[in-house]
């Protein structure tokens, strides 16, 4: 939950329209009579938005010069000039600093090397994605080199008229080539050192496993999970061939047909959800919500599947009714110890900045150390390493802010304030929500299942959470 505010816009000169002024006439169109007028308006709308992309490009790059140059006379030294220009224009924007940095990169090379992508931008020939694909395709090149293969492909003469993004693509790589094999041909053999894996939700409590590698790389695992897959349906499994190729590369990369084992799984839940069959959600860090039953349904399989050599452990974690704040614990030492690390992760889940989803990678000191802050609950925030080396620079203020929940307020060197506050709990009262519901399930079942629960050794590697 975050907003932002800022100083007054400037009076616009005489003739000229403000943005504002803009987007009230904007908010007044209505639809067309027929079928013909609306598909007009979309194309129009469309166009629009292109506009407006090319405007945020030229006001992007217009800030990056100010705020260096505002930098420079404030003696910053000219190796950190432009420090915090893309988490501003990510607040702004109201997308992660990751993206904000991206959208800063696009717009330099659309402004001072591509004007003929950019015009194609304004005419609304090209969207703000596939002037990126451009962007993207050559960057490599020199800025000379860019502005050839700008010019040679030229998009705002119809050049990519009805191209898809495939066809730009292919037509941005065949021109970078031509100008520069070698730098292209380097560019290919560096990628290989940006290999990774990530980790992302996925609708119905699954999620995406995604491995950027080589090309040999994955055509390799690609052939051998398929060549596995197509042995077993040979020999009758019932599996389909893209199930048998999950299963086999969970079972390949953990050594276990299940695939938890020795690995700490924390599921944050209520005690009502976990022992009163109550439909409140559970929370799994690193991914989401899940549902209430499928978080009893874990917890009984992992209790109870001997095939999967791990045990449950609880952990209490007790929040205060109705805010879902959880309870303070304060510490004299100055680096947050693992108790109150623990608990300040599981309260922010992901980076406290408005915006940004990265994982929590520093515990930081809201009200810094060396100026009186103490190492509370209260005054400490989970931050990416981006998130946390920007709040350090000069301008950036941040500060505790009121809420039923724990909130911090953050300022930039502009003077616009945007607010963050922590994402509620399972059992956190919302306002005007529906009242408590407590799904319907069987007294003996309810009872059984403590019994199974009761019953459980513990603590072992596979941890589970529960709070």
């Amino acid at each position: 939950m975050d907003g932002n505010q800022g100083p007054d816009e400037a009076p616009a000169a005489a003739g000229t329209v403000t943005v504002a002024e803009a987007a009230r006439a904007m908010a007044v169109v209505r639809p067309a009579r027929d079928s013909a007028g609306l598909i007009s308006q979309l194309r129009e709308l469309e166009d629009l938005k292109s506009v407006a992309a090319a405007s945020q490009a030229r006001i992007a790059v217009e800030l990056d010069l100010r705020q260096r140059r505002e930098q420079s006379d404030a003696g910053m030294p000219a190796a950190d000039l432009g420090t915090g220009v893309t988490a501003q224009i990510a607040l702004a924007r109201r997308e992660s600093p990751a993206k904000g940095g991206r959208l800063l990169g696009l717009a330099k090379a659309l402004v001072t090397e591509m004007p003929h992508a950019l015009a194609a931008l304004e005419a609304g020939q090209l969207n703000e994605w596939r002037a990126t694909l451009l962007v993207r395709e050559t960057a490599c090149l020199s800025p000379e080199d860019r502005a050839a293969v700008d010019e040679e492909l030229a998009p705002d003469t119809g050049t990519f008229d009805g191209a898809g993004d495939r066809r730009i693509i292919a037509a941005a790589r065949a021109a970078a080539y031509r100008r520069d094999p070698r730098t292209v041909t380097q560019r290919a053999s560096h990628a290989a050192t940006e290999r990774h894996v990530s980790l992302r939700p996925a609708p119905d409590t699954m999620c995406y496993l995604t491995a950027l590698l080589p090309v040999p790389a994955g055509v390799a695992m690609h052939a051998a999970l398929t060549r596995h897959a197509d042995t077993l349906r040979s020999a009758g499994d019932p599996r389909t061939r893209g199930q048998l190729m999950a299963d086999a590369l969970v079972e390949r990369t953990t050594g276990t047909p299940g695939g938890i084992t020795g690995i700490e799984i924390q599921l944050v839940l209520t005690d009502r959800t976990l022992n009163q069959g109550d439909s409140e959600p559970a929370r799994l860090p690193g991914y989401g919500i899940v549902p209430a039953g499928w978080a009893r349904e874990l917890l009984h399989n992992a209790g109870q599947d001997e095939d999967q050599a791990h045990n449950v452990w609880l952990r209490r974690l007790y929040t205060a009714p109705g805010t879902g704040e959880l309870i303070a614990m304060d510490s004299l030492a100055r680096l947050f110890p693992p108790g109150l690390r623990r608990l300040i992760q599981v309260r922010d889940n992901t980076c406290r900045t408005p915006y940004c989803d990265a994982p929590i990678r520093h515990l930081d000191h809201i009200i810094p150390w060396h100026h009186g802050g103490q190492t509370t609950h209260t005054n400490g925030a989970g931050l990416c390493e981006a998130c946390n080396h920007t709040k350090e620079t000069p301008g950036w203020t941040v500060k505790p802010g009121p809420g039923p929940r724990h909130t911090i307020e953050i300022t930039t060197p502009t003077g616009h304030s945007h607010q963050s506050t922590a994402p509620p709990l399972p059992g956190t009262e919302s306002p005007g929500g529906p009242p408590h519901r407590t799904a319907p399930a069987d007294t003996r079942e309810r009872r059984k299942f403590r019994h199974r629960l009761k019953t459980v050794k513990g603590p072992r590697p596979g941890r589970l959470l529960a709070a």
